[in-house]
């Protein structure tokens, strides 16, 4: 049975309060996601002091602070870091953080037993980053938000030299060698998941387009996901029944506290229907072998239909459509083989609603 893996997005919806983080991971645990997320990052190596912020952002948490100031209230530091690893051990759910800068990744991937790095959609075209997360030797989950499909091609490309090489000096030929080798695409098929992705919080549904990550899988051949930012579940749901194999999702404990991320986040019931929902569907999925499935044979009898006399038959009388029909239950002769039967005579009586045969 197909397992889509869940990762349930606190990001920075702790808002730098280590009590409210240890919450989220509980949340997460209540509803049945497998992962709970958080974001690991330096404001200084993030962004510049002068970057903006973007208008989500600007709408939810004002202009007077730049993005920088921003981030900066919303770091973790290591003991924080240490501090909602151990939790995620007590009370049983898988802790994961996604890096924003070399530094970052370096010390999750030195002090927790990440299973594997995700990468955010704002970092695909940082080709030093993308190098210095396969050199790792870490299988990479790779968000794909606001890239085109070349733009995926030259991240894989340097992930599978990061992967492939080990001391060879990286360029642009080399990358596109390594891609284009039959080892390149075994080691990204067996290392790298791609999840669609629309970076908008949230995103509209117009702008989905949920039939890309259809794309990506035929075009790399790579196993796919989604990361969703829309409101509500069903796009979520939708990606699993269409081949999901990871879901992210943010969430909050409340969509009304204060910061940039709540407002697009599911709340904790919410989150539990969603994880219902992709769980259900992955029961759902089955073997694709068109089959009675094993609840429904003690319905054949009772639904379909046999072969009966429309009215009181003579031996000896013509079979013919005025005095054959087809009612339930099955058992007999089925309605199949009405045609072979019109023209043969009765080899007996048969009383109304008999069975032919």
């Amino acid at each position: 049975m197909k397992r889509t893996l869940i990762i349930a997005e606190a990001g920075v919806n702790h808002n730098g309060d280590l009590e409210l983080g240890k919450k989220l991971i509980d949340a997460a645990k209540a509803a049945g996601a497998d992962f709970v997320k958080f974001q690991t990052f330096k404001a200084d190596r993030l962004v510049s002091k002068a970057a903006p912020k973007a208008d989500y952002q600007k709408q939810l948490t004002g202009e007077a602070e730049s993005q920088h100031e921003m981030i900066r209230k919303l770091e973790l530091s290591p003991t924080d870091h240490q501090t909602l690893s151990r939790h995620c051990e007590k009370v049983g759910i898988q802790f994961l953080s996604t890096p924003f800068d070399e530094e970052s990744m370096a010390y999750l991937v030195r002090e927790f037993q990440l299973p594997f790095i995700k990468i955010p959609s704002g970092e695909l075209t940082n080709s030093p980053f993308l190098l210095a997360a396969a050199r790792t030797r870490k299988p990479i989950v790779l968000s794909t938000g606001m890239a085109t499909l070349k733009e995926i091609e030259q991240a894989l490309s340097v992930i599978a030299f990061g992967y492939l090489e080990k001391t060879k000096a990286p360029s642009k030929s080399a990358f596109k060698k390594a891609f284009g080798s039959a080892e390149g695409r075994k080691i990204l098929k067996k290392r790298v998941t791609l999840l669609h992705c629309t970076t908008e919080y949230p995103c509209p549904f117009q702008d989905v387009n949920l039939s890309a990550m259809q794309t990506m899988k035929d075009s790399f051949d790579l196993p796919v996901g989604y990361s969703d930012h829309t409101p509500g579940i069903a796009i979520s749901i939708a990606a699993a029944a269409r081949g999901a194999i990871v879901i992210e999702k943010h969430f909050t404990l409340d969509r009304n506290l204060k910061g940039p991320d709540h407002q697009a986040s599911l709340e904790p019931s919410e989150l539990k229907m969603l994880v219902d929902g992709v769980r259900a569907v992955d029961q759902s999925l089955g073997n694709g072998i068109k089959k009675p499935a094993s609840s429904e044979k003690k319905n054949i009898a009772i639904a379909r239909k046999s072969l009966v006399a429309a009215r009181a038959i003579k031996k000896g009388e013509v079979f013919t459509e005025e005095n054959l029909t087809s009612k339930r239950p099955a058992g007999g002769i089925a309605p199949t083989e009405f045609w072979d039967w019109l023209g043969k005579k009765a080899s007996r009586d048969y009383s109304q609603e008999e069975w032919i045969g």
